[in-house]
């Protein structure tokens, strides 16, 4: 039996953004909702979720990281920083709707 990889997502308030905590490796999801649970109840949670990293779908242009280049936004950022600005943008829009892109990463490294 394979373990599988699990992102821990949380929010400590009603309304907060659901942020990004942690990862566990469990067998199957109630292990996983435990594990969970056990590993990551430091706070007084509002709402836990768990997902598979495998169920994670990276958003990005076909055959193109999220840099014009396959850089980072301050790597493929011109001489007066648009392109920095943009992503700047969307590092503000990502933390409203409360996504984190570490997990993403990881999981398009796993792939």
């Amino acid at each position: 039996m394979r373990e599988i990889v699990y992102d821990v997502f949380a929010r400590k308030n009603r309304g907060d953004a659901l942020t990004h905590i942690g990862y566990l490796d469990a067998f199957d999801d109630e292990t996983a909702r435990v594990y969970a649970w056990k590993t990551y109840d430091e706070e007084h949670w509002f709402e836990m979720c768990i997902v598979p990293r495998s169920a994670i779908i990276p958003v990005k242009r076909e055959g193109e990281a999220f840099g014009r280049n396959g850089g980072t936004a301050a790597e493929n950022a011109g001489a007066d920083g648009s392109t920095a600005k943009r992503a700047g943008a969307d590092d503000s829009a990502a933390k409203r709707a409360g996504t984190d892109d570490s997990a993403a990463r990881r999981a398009e490294a796993d792939a």
